[in-house]
């Protein structure tokens, strides 16, 4: 069951005393390293680096959110606002997650999407920190830590799949076959 009216967490994080709670962003628009163990070729065998690997692939903030749960700023991340045409990966394991073709700009200030490109991709689990009961999202294979689910999105689905930008690599379309997620293709094909 999905949680129907809730406190935003963009609100909560502006509240007095419990800006503590975001973890600073740094500039959003460095560029993330990748963080995919995967040759091309090799879609469908992702893994989970060990821990020392983590921590030297990924940034601060990206270790932060995915391996101990902290949300990053709104507004001031990688992906809110990215319009380009790709897919969406978990930064840990390089597993596809999303597709452009179901993000949509839900004002919150983290990437928004209706639907994941597989919906066993994903685990879900209750959380209920900061006093609220929330949909938690973390990414199957490598347990990454991804965001919330809410059932305030558009149609067709009414979900809004809220995820936080540090736990993603984006690979655009044209780059996908290159970097062995060429299955993906057809999603962008115009019909």
């Amino acid at each position: 069951m999905r949680p129907g009216k809730l406190i935003s967490l963009a609100l909560l994080l502006s509240l007095p005393g419990l800006g503590l709670l975001a973890i600073d962003g740094g500039d959003a628009d460095a560029e993330q390293p990748s963080a995919n163990t995967q040759t091309p070729g090799q879609v469908g065998e992702f893994t989970k680096p060990s821990e020392a690997e983590l921590r030297a692939r990924l940034t601060p903030l990206q270790y932060e959110v995915t391996q101990e749960e902290a949300t990053e700023r709104a507004f001031d991340n990688l992906y809110w606002d990215n319009k380009q045409a790709g897919i969406y990966v978990d930064i840990v394991s390089g597993e596809p997650l999303f597709s452009s073709n179901d993000k949509f700009k839900s004002g919150t200030g983290w990437p928004s999407f209706t639907r994941p490109i597989d919906e066993n991709a994903l685990l879900e689990h209750t959380d209920t920190r900061f006093f609220m009961k929330r949909t938690e999202l973390k990414s199957r294979l490598a347990g990454s830590h991804l965001g919330h689910v809410f059932d305030d999105g558009p149609q067709p689905t009414g979900l809004r799949y809220c995820i936080n930008s540090a736990s993603l690599r984006f690979i655009p379309v044209e780059q996908l076959e290159a970097e062995g997620y060429g299955q993906y293709l057809p999603l962008f094909e115009q019909e």
